[in-house]
């Protein structure tokens, strides 16, 4: 892909970049597709933490705030004006704690309680939370209760947390938490934009930076502006259309940032027609697609807006290349479409989006259609969701992006997910101020009834790769109301839940009490949620070395059931396992152990073992067959040799059941 021209990685509201996930039947997408301008990032990932590492630059008062964050049990409260990078701070503040260690938690956490589910921090954890959006009193209120109950839990259980603070409503704060308060000043900009520079290898020297526009810039623009100058310069060198030199680069980007919105109000004022306007949009939105799709999506949203057509034919209008020539839009010698100045698409949309709400639903369901079109590479596609969904949520419409994400998915054939409705979700999933609000709607979607098979995918797709990486407990509890429904597309659900929670011992321990509760809790409807147990009690899925005291209770939970088929590639896993690895003997009394007080387990078990050891003459086998006896004798018969049985002999049709 191209689109990796709008970095926002030091804004004060998500200036994230977006790292890479699982790849999941997301075909044809790249790593980097939302590293865009406007695209807020939730995601604070290890990959995406480092990156901001090496171009963050510490504001007056981050070294205090640091030291107080290095207690255990610690939490700061950050009060910085909006555009000073007070998010960022609060992500660096986390990660300068230290490295990564396995079950450690980085989360942020949601402003509000409408999210389901407990925090239970455990020592070390670490934590962000942003309030900074908030500007209602009264849902500030409720957010200090809930942070007064976080700071508790995060204190006790000798976790870490940082919270960014609202602007303007300084009134509004509880006493309590003066003492936990720092205040940060804004970073000189002179220094981010060097700093970014840097990181790109651009070849400049200090007196490259000496304009008084560029220093009016930095002293006047927030992060992500100064974030977004860097990238543009970046795009500007490497499209090889502006000159070869630095000065050549960085003033595009300086006129793409200071007056492309006034550029294109001139050039609206200049084109009245409604089918020129729709030409411009239709370019903005398709950039860099061939030129006989943007024709096709010209006119596809000539017609969605209802606008008649000439009376004239075609060959008396004038020609398509006069159009764009007269509009100052370019043809490649690839025939792909693109404005001639930088960033030029980017304002357009905006524009049209900004001054013309009446035809917003219009351009969903034109959107909806035309992101489908023939000429398309899935790049292209993405790229056209992207650039949609950007508007979509500016203006507050998140519901035009999820309403599309499901009408796209709906309308899928096969097995593979469809990128543009991924897209859609992802895109949704990282915003920093509508995140919450597609959690929490795909939350009452995996809940309801019925989906397609298409929707299924979509949505595991989206929890594991995006909101796995940054509330994956929330992604575990919507990938398990996925898991238990019938049909090939949620078993692919349940493989990503288990999956996903493979990544560490605290991920898995808590899906097995997930499933343990939703067993026991629903005995009638017990099945689905007992194989996705009995999978994930396997010895392929456990960690190492196992955590022994959770696989007994998921076993006890388990064996507590009627016994049923999917206990035999369960148990028989352990028993190869031991065969192979000594050090997991353990294994054989725990098991042994969760099943006792139960003779119907015991039996199954014993018959487990004997299909599994086979005929004679495979001593490994035997021998762990054996032990495994034993221990079975012990907990059914409370005795120790198990005379009679050296060999596999007949077994009673109690035994075999």
């Amino acid at each position: 892909m191209n689109e990796q021209d709008h970095v926002t990685v030091n804004d004060p509201r998500g200036p994230v970049n977006n790292g890479v996930g699982h790849q999941y039947v997301f075909y044809g997408i790249g790593a980097d597709w939302m590293v865009r301008k406007g695209v807020e990032s939730l995601r604070i990932v290890r990959e995406d933490r480092v990156r901001l590492a090496d171009r963050f630059v510490p504001p007056l008062g981050y070294r205090v705030a640091a030291d107080r964050l290095e207690k255990p049990g610690s939490v700061v409260l950050l009060e910085a004006p909006p555009g000073s990078g007070r998010r960022a701070a609060a992500i660096m503040l986390l990660h300068g704690l230290g490295e990564d260690e396995e079950g450690v938690r980085f989360e942020e956490l949601p402003a509000t309680d409408k999210d389901e589910g407990l925090l239970a921090p455990g020592e070390g954890d670490r934590f962000l939370l942003d309030l900074s959006a908030i500007a209602d009193e009264e849902v500030y209120g409720r957010a200090q209760r809930l942070l007064a109950m976080r700071r508790t839990q995060v204190q006790e259980a000798g976790a870490h947390m940082v919270v960014v603070l609202p602007s303007g409503m300084k009134h509004a704060y509880s006493p309590e938490l003066e003492p936990h308060t720092v205040t940060l000043g804004r970073p000189r900009g002179i220094a981010v934009i060097t700093r970014y520079l840097r990181m790109d290898r651009m070849p400049f020297g200090p007196a490259d930076l000496g304009s008084a526009d560029l220093r009016h810039l930095c002293d006047r623009s927030p992060m992500r502006e100064l974030a977004r100058l860097a990238s543009l310069v970046r795009t500007a060198r490497d499209s090889g259309r502006f000159g070869a030199d630095f000065a050549g680069w960085l003033d595009q980007a300086m006129h793409a940032v200071s007056d492309r919105a006034g550029e294109v109000g001139q050039q609206m004022t200049a084109v009245r027609t409604a089918p020129e306007r729709a030409l411009l949009l239709a370019t903005a939105m398709f950039e860099e697609a061939p030129s006989d799709t943007v024709y096709e999506a010209w006119h596809g949203l000539m017609r969605t807006v209802r606008h008649e057509e000439e009376a004239t034919t075609e060959l008396a209008r004038m020609d398509f290349g006069a159009r764009l020539t007269t509009l100052g839009i370019e043809r490649d010698p690839d025939e792909r479409l693109r404005f001639g100045r930088l960033a030029y698409a980017d304002a357009v949309r905006t524009y049209f989006w900004a001054n013309f709400p009446g035809t917003r639903d219009d351009l969903r369901d034109w959107i909806g259609h035309a992101a489908g079109l023939r000429g398309l590479t899935t790049d292209d596609r993405v790229n056209v969701v992207v650039r949609f969904g950007e508007r979509s949520l500016a203006v507050g419409r998140p519901d035009h992006l999820f309403g599309l994400a499901v009408r796209w998915a709906d309308s899928a054939t096969g097995t593979a997910c469809d990128p543009r409705a991924v897209a859609a979700l992802e895109l949704g999933l990282s915003h920093e101020r509508f995140g919450g609000w597609f959690r929490r709607r795909i939350y009452e979607c995996v809940r309801s009834n019925p989906l397609s098979d298409g929707l299924v995918r979509v949505l595991t797709a989206a929890c594991l790769q995006s909101l796995g990486a940054t509330h994956p407990d929330q992604a575990m509890v919507r990938l398990h109301y996925l898991a238990v429904r019938k049909g090939q597309a949620a078993y692919e659900a349940g493989e990503a839940l288990l999956d996903l929670a493979g990544h560490d011992r605290r991920s898995y321990r808590s899906l097995i009490d997930r499933l343990r509760n939703r067993t026991l809790r629903e005995p009638r409807g017990a099945e689905p949620h007992l194989r996705l147990l009995t999978e994930l009690l396997r010895s392929d899925r456990a960690p190492n070395p196992p955590p022994w005291p959770d696989l007994f209770l998921g076993w006890e939970t388990a064996f507590s059931q009627p016994p049923t088929e999917l206990w035999k590639p369960l148990v028989s896993s352990w028993l190869s396992a031991v065969a192979a690895d000594s050090t997991r003997e353990m294994a054989l009394g725990v098991m042994v152990g969760a099943a006792r007080g139960r003779p119907g387990a015991l039996h199954r078990l014993y018959a487990i073992a004997c299909d599994w050891a086979g005929p004679a003459g495979h001593p490994p086998r035997a021998a762990v067959a054996d032990r495994f006896w034993q221990h079975i004798d012990q907990a059914q018969y409370a005795r120790t040799a198990s005379a009679g049985r050296a060999g596999t002999g007949p077994r009673t049709t109690e035994e075999a059941r």
